[in-house]
């Protein structure tokens, strides 16, 4: 049976991209592949809502990025959290087990 994919949730993106960037700066194909592989294919993130994602969360200041040479020997972009981004992260991680429990105490209702 195939896997079904889903859309992530509007400010979804946001708070995953700070999650996978707390274990490691990485590059935006890394970032995208890394939700993937740990939403067990659930979660594709196109190039297209990523990249816009990542230019607002660095006007935010939540995340710094910098060039440098991937494991390909290719040039590419790698983004790393800042501490803004840290407590950013453990704001929406908050927003997140809220929102999820109501969702769940509406689903649980007879």
């Amino acid at each position: 049976m195939a896997k079904a994919r889903s859309d992530l949730l509007q400010g979804t993106l946001e708070l995953l991209i700070l999650k996978i960037l707390s274990l490691e700066p990485l590059h935006g194909w890394g970032i995208s592949e890394r939700i993937q592989l740990l939403s067990d294919e659930v979660f594709l993130v196109n190039q297209g809502s990523l990249y816009p994602a990542l230019q607002r969360m660095k006007r935010r200041g939540w995340i710094s990025s910098e060039w440098q040479v991937t494991e390909n020997n290719r040039r590419a972009r790698y983004y790393a959290l800042t501490p803004a981004g840290e407590a950013q992260l453990r704001e929406e991680r908050r927003a997140w087990a809220r929102s999820s429990e109501a969702v769940e105490r509406i689903l649980g209702t007879a």
